[in-house]
């Protein structure tokens, strides 16, 4: 099938792996990800062997947010920093508006991403997680 491209917005909350966490238990309650059949639980999801391999082509893919002195690896999420949005577009207080123009953040198959999101008074709206995962 090849990798599947998805992004989410959740609310902003200043823990960024909470978010994540809260939005895996979302997306899994939902039933929003390619597998079969519906496992009970993320924990049993994961111990599929199958899954380990191809993915769910969703966020459940990824597991954790790194922080700032973490290496990115498989199942991971990176945060856009604010040295990168200034240099890559030219501002720290990214917003909806940018979101179009997030293809210039490095990022890799397996390996999301995500940014907190502003509004026009440059106060933390949202949180939008993107990226590719499952084969």
């Amino acid at each position: 099938m090849g990798a599947s491209g998805w992004d989410y917005y959740v609310p902003y909350q200043e823990g960024l792996n909470a978010a994540l966490q809260q939005l895996r238990h979302e997306v899994f309650e939902a039933g929003d990800y390619y597998w079969e059949p519906r496992p009970q639980s993320l924990k049993e999801l994961w111990e599929d062997e199958s899954v380990q391999e191809s993915g769910t082509h969703s966020i459940l893919d990824i597991f954790r947010v790194v922080g700032p002195d973490d290496t990115p690896d498989y199942n991971t999420v990176v945060p856009v920093t604010a040295e990168e949005a200034r240099e890559l577009l030219g501002t720290d207080k990214l917003t909806r508006a940018h979101v179009k123009d997030f293809d210039v953040f490095p990022r890799s198959r397996w390996i999301g991403r995500c940014a907190v999101l502003h509004d026009d008074e440059g106060n933390p709206q949202e949180i939008h997680f993107w990226g590719h995962s499952g084969d």
